[in-house]
């Protein structure tokens, strides 16, 4: 029917532009924020571990003639140190997709639909590939930087969140966004 007031307001269907905008994803500086937090976390657990397990000083003993420690004790290491990061990390990356540092700095991972990514695929895909590669020797430590540095890409993704197919975005934003979203459906 065609309206005979001349100056009513146009009705239109608007598209929801907020979606996958950029204002949705964690800036660089939360994202190393947290990253500091979860290490320093990690560390007060893992290094005294390692002085009385003995890998601190099989290092420095290697170190001192010359040669690399044993490679075998660096994966068994790297075993500890994933099997730690799974023990304090765990339980908040299975409940909210974050880890102790990201939910401190109101940021978390999700797959690229925004939703929570299952536990297995954070753990196998994105931060266990990357743990692996970091003990390679030499190259190891090119290949981890060159994962940070893809954070500097327009989608902000990693490397090791391009594997998992997730991304890192502001909990709050999306808290919004999901309120906006239901508000409309109602």
């Amino acid at each position: 029917m065609d309206d005979p007031n001349p100056y009513r307001t146009p009705r239109a269907a608007l598209a929801d532009t907020h979606t996958s905008s950029d204002e949705a994803l964690a800036n660089r500086g939360t994202r190393l924020g947290a990253a500091i937090i979860d290490t320093i976390m990690l560390l007060i657990v893992f290094v005294p571990l390692m002085y009385f397990g003995g890998y601190l000083q099989a290092v420095r003993e290697a170190g001192a003639s010359g040669i690399q420690p044993p490679r075998g004790l660096v994966f068994m290491w790297t075993a500890i140190g994933f099997g730690l990061f799974v023990l304090v990390h765990g339980f908040p990356l299975n409940a909210t997709g974050q880890t102790w540092g990201q939910r401190m700095l109101g940021i978390k991972i999700t797959d690229l639909d925004s939703s929570k990514p299952p536990l297995a695929r954070l753990l196998g895909l994105r931060f266990l590939p990357m743990q692996i590669v970091a003990t390679i020797p030499l190259v190891g430590g090119v290949l981890a930087l060159i994962n940070v540095l893809f954070i500097f890409r327009n989608d902000r993704r990693c490397v090791h969140g391009l594997i998992a197919g997730t991304k890192v975005v502001n909990a709050n934003a999306e808290r919004l966004f999901v309120t906006r979203t239901e508000a409309k459906a109602r």
